[in-house]
């Protein structure tokens, strides 16, 4: 396998990773009103989604191998799809962020005058930044992991997010009642598929 086949799709995703954190720090922004209601739980969830990026990270594969055992020409396929994931994933997590405003919070909190934002990525999913972590997730293990550890990573990182959801919509459903509950019925939480 030639080596840029395997450098350039790794540094494409470490400069995703470095445009990701950028997001956050440069689009983020703080509100003035009182939190209502937190949980600091939520903050374990977000270690543990921590914990599925370091697993993607440390379970690597030799060098200059590619992602699947199977042709090495399978690769030029796989730099596609790392190229168009990192991609959509910062499309959707500056969308998401744009849209929340002063919403976005660290910890999952409702405001004094929160508002159930429905716009945007919020009409796909109801949690569109989780998306786009997981998809920089997936791209982790591609460009340098190992397809074993984007299974346990993905594992890992399936079970954080499902806390951290459940800890944000407990508080969402308490704020909106039943326009959240109506919310959750037509749009689906992190991937954006609906399964019937």
């Amino acid at each position: 396998m030639p080596r840029w086949l395997y450098l350039w799709p790794l540094n494409f995703v470490i400069a995703g990773f470095v445009v990701f954190g950028a997001i956050f720090f440069f689009m983020a922004k703080r509100s003035r009103d009182k939190t209502r209601r937190a949980d600091p739980r939520s903050i374990i969830a977000i270690f543990i989604q921590a914990l599925a990026f370091a697993i993607a990270w440390m379970i690597g594969r030799k060098p200059f191998t590619p992602f699947l055992p199977i042709d090495w020409r399978a690769q030029y396929i796989v730099t596609a799809i790392i190229v168009l994931l990192v991609i959509a994933s910062l499309i959707f997590v500056t969308a998401a962020v744009r849209t929340l405003g002063k919403q976005w919070s660290l910890q999952a909190r409702v405001l004094e005058h929160h508002e159930l934002i429905r716009r945007g990525p919020y009409r796909i999913v109801r949690h569109p930044i989780y998306t786009g972590m997981f998809g920089m997730l997936i791209v982790s293990s591609m460009a340098h992991g190992h397809w074993l550890g984007l299974i346990i990573a993905s594992f890992v990182y399936y079970l954080g997010t499902v806390m951290r959801i459940k800890s944000e919509e407990k508080l969402l459903r308490e704020q909106f009642g039943s326009e959240y509950d109506d919310y959750t019925r037509e749009v689906p939480a992190f991937i954006p598929i609906r399964l019937r």
